[in-house]
C-alpha cells in the first residue's frame, strides 16, 4: 500500500517523462546518413496515469484541448507575476544613471524614479548607499546597455527575496553575467533598507497588479494557441516553472529570458500602452516544452552529429555549433513559429520567407520540420508521441546536402534564451536535466559526485537524490536525503520543497503531526513561491492523500 502510495508522490515529485513501454536506448544499426527509430532514454514503467500519452493510434480521436492558463488548478506551471526582488534591482540601477527607452517607458516608471530620488533627498544614510551603490554600478556598466540590464536581470532571479537579497546559490553557481556582480547584492539590499523601497513597492502594488491584468489574457491565448497547436499541454511538465515577469523599470524594447536548471523566466517592461510580446513569449515557452524532449534520445541525437560540420561557417551562435541537441531544437522551433506566422489568411510565400532566412543563419533543418509539420498538423498524436518520428526520420545525408546548397548570411538574430548556466559547476545542472528525462541512474550519479566533490550546492543535490530515492521507491533514502537536505540547503524552493515533500511521506506513514510541522515550516520558506505556498496550505488542511485513479 505504501509503495502505491510511493509511486503516486514520486508523480508529483519528479519531473514529468515520457510514459511508453519502450526498451533502453540502443545505437542504430542503420547507415548514419539514413533515419533511425529510437524510443526515449531509461524509460520508466507507468505509474502515474493522469500523467501518461495515450499511445498512438491510427484511428485515435483527436486528443482534448489543454485548459488555458486562466485556469490556474489545471495549469500551475505557467505563471505571470511580479518581483519585488526585479523591482529593487531595476530600480537601483534606475538611480544610477541607466535611463534606457525612459521616454517610451510606462509611465509608472518615470513616477517611482520620482518618488525614489525624494526618498534619497530626505535620508543621508539613503544618499551615502546610493552613492557607493552607483559607484559599483559604474564600474560595473557594459558599453551596451542591454547588456547592462541582462546582467541585471540574471543577478535579481539568483537572489532571495527583500529584505535579504541574497544570493541564492555559491558564487560558483552564479551563471557568468552576474557572477561580475557579485558585490552588488549587499548594496543594493542596505539602499533597499535606507531608501524604503518596501513602502515604495508597496505603494504602487495595485499598480504592478494593473500591468500583469493587462497582459494576462493575451499571454493565456499564446500558451493555449501554442499547446493547442501542438496537441501537448504542459500541465504535463510536473515540477517544472515557465514564468513571465512584469516589470517597467527597464527598457520596453527589451526582452530577457533565462532557463535556469528546469525554471524558465521571460522578463518584460511594458511601454506606453504596449502590447504583449508574443513572439518572443512564445520562443521561450517553445524552449520550455520541446528542450527536454531532446533529451530522451541521445541515440538519435548522437547520430545526427555530422549535420554539425555542415553549420561552422554560418553565423549563429557557437552553441549551435557544438550541441546537436540545442541545434535541433531550435530548428524545430522555427519551423513551429514558420508555421505559425500570421493567420489562415498569411500568404504562403510569407511563412516560406520565414523558413529561408533561418536556413540562412544556419538552422539548417527548419525546412525539414516545416515540412513535417504539415502532416503532424493532420494526425491526432501530439507531439510527445510524435517527436520521436519527428528526429528519427531525419536523413541526414539528405539534409547534408541540402545545407551545402545554402548560401550563409553574415550575420544571424541573436537567440533570445540564454541559458545564463556558470562556467563551472555544472553536475546539478545536467543531473536536473537527465532527471527530467526519466535518466535518474545518470541523474544520481551527478547529484553524488557533487555531493562528494562539494564543488556545487550540497543542499541541491542532496534533493536530486532525494528524487531519485522516491523514484526508486526508497521511502527511507528519500526521507533522509530531503532531512538532510534541509540541513544545508539556502535556496527557498529546495527548502520548501523538501519540507512539503516530507509532510507528504509523513503523512503516508499516518504520522499527522510531525507532517503538519513540515507544512507550516514550507508555508515560511515558500511565502515567495505561490505553487510551494498553495502545497503547504493544502497540506495544512487535510492530510495528503495520493490521487485514486480507475484501473
Amino acid at each position: 500500500m505504501l509503495f502505491a502510495a510511493m509511486f503516486a508522490l514520486m508523480a508529483e515529485l519528479c519531473l514529468a517523462q515520457d510514459q511508453s513501454q519502450a526498451a533502453p536506448d540502443s545505437p542504430p544499426a542503420q547507415d548514419q546518413s539514413q533515419p533511425a527509430k529510437e524510443q526515449p532514454a531509461q524509460d520508466q514503467p507507468s505509474s502515474t496515469p493522469e500523467a501518461q500519452e495515450p499511445a498512438k493510434q491510427p484511428q485515435a480521436a483527436p486528443q482534448p484541448k489543454p485548459t488555458p492558463p486562466a485556469a490556474a488548478s489545471n495549469q500551475p506551471s505557467v505563471q505571470l507575476d511580479t518581483s519585488e526582488t526585479l523591482f529593487a534591482v531595476l530600480t537601483a540601477i534606475n538611480v544610477c544613471g541607466y535611463d534606457e527607452e525612459l521616454g517610451l517607458s510606462d509611465p509608472l516608471r518615470e513616477q517611482i524614479r520620482g518618488e525614489v530620488s525624494q526618498a534619497i533627498q530626505q535620508s543621508e544614510e539613503a544618499k551615502e548607499t546610493a552613492t557607493a551603490m552607483c559607484q559599483f554600478y559604474e564600474q560595473h556598466r557594459q558599453p551596451d546597455s542591454s547588456k547592462t540590464l541582462a546582467q541585471y536581470v540574471s543577478l535579481a532571479l539568483y537572489l532571495n527575496a527583500p529584505p535579504a537579497l541574497t544570493p541564492k546559490v555559491k558564487e560558483a553557481d552564479l551563471p557568468p553575467d552576474a557572477a561580475r556582480l557579485t558585490g552588488v547584492p549587499p548594496l543594493i539590499q542596505r539602499f533597499y533598507e535606507k531608501a524604503g523601497l518596501h513602502d515604495i513597492w508597496q505603494r504602487h502594488r495595485q499598480a504592478y497588479s494593473a500591468l500583469t491584468a493587462r497582459y494576462h489574457e493575451p499571454l493565456s491565448k499564446t500558451v493555449f494557441d501554442t499547446e493547442v497547436y501542438l496537441k501537448f499541454p504542459s500541465a504535463a511538465y510536473l515540477g517544472r516553472q515557465f514564468t513571465v515577469y512584469i516589470d517597467p523599470m527597464g527598457a520596453p524594447g527589451q526582452t530577457n529570458a533565462r532557463n535556469y536548471g528546469s525554471d524558465y523566466y521571460v522578463v518584460i517592461s511594458p511601454g506606453k500602452g504596449s502590447s504583449l510580446k508574443v513572439e518572443q513569449i512564445r520562443h521561450t515557452y517553445l524552449h520550455y516544452l520541446l528542450d527536454p524532449l531532446a533529451l530522451k534520445y541521445p541515440a538519435t541525437m548522437k547520430r545526427l552529429e555530422p549535420l554539425l560540420a555542415t553549420v561552422k561557417s554560418a553565423p549563429i551562435d557557437e552553441s549551435f555549433k557544438s550541441d546537436v541537441s540545442l541545434l535541433i531544437t531550435e530548428c524545430f522551433i522555427r519551423g513551429i513559429e514558420a508555421r505559425l506566422t500570421g493567420s489562415a489568411k498569411t500568404p504562403e510565400a510569407e511563412r516560406q520567407q520565414a523558413v529561408d532566412n533561418s536556413m540562412q543563419q544556419g538552422f539548417i533543418l527548419t525546412r525539414y520540420f516545416y515540412d513535417a509539420l504539415l502532416q503532424f498538423e493532420k494526425d491526432p498524436a501530439g507531439l510527445r508521441n510524435a517527436y520521436a518520428d519527428f528526429v528519427g526520420n531525419i536523413d541526414v545525408g539528405k539534409e547534408q546536402r541540402r545545407a551545402r546548397q545554402i548560401q550563409f548570411a553574415s550575420v544571424a538574430d541573436p537567440e533570445l534564451l540564454h541559458l545564463s548556466r556558470p562556467t563551472q559547476g555544472k553536475l546539478l545542472i545536467t543531473a536536473e536535466q537527465r532527471l527530467s528525462a526519466g535518466d535518474a541512474m545518470s541523474a544520481q550519479k551527478l547529484a553524488q559526485q557533487a555531493l562528494d566533490e562539494k564543488s556545487e550546492d550540497q543542499g541541491r543535490a542532496l534533493f536530486i537524490l532525494a528524487q531519485v530515492a522516491t523514484m526508486n521507491r526508497d521511502i527511507q533514502g528519500a526521507r533522509s536525503y530531503f532531512q538532510r537536505a534541509l540541513e544545508v540547503a539556502q535556496e527557498p524552493k529546495v527548502v520548501a520543497w523538501s519540507h512539503i515533500y516530507l509532510g507528504r511521506i509523513f503523512d503516508l506513514q499516518e504520522d499527522r503531526e510531525a507532517a503538519l510541522g513540515h507544512y507550516r515550516a514550507a508555508l515560511n520558506a515558500g511565502a515567495a513561491l505561490p505553487e510551494a505556498k498553495a502545497a503547504a496550505e493544502r497540506g495544512i488542511q487535510q492530510a495528503y492523500e495520493p490521487p485514486s485513479h480507475p484501473q
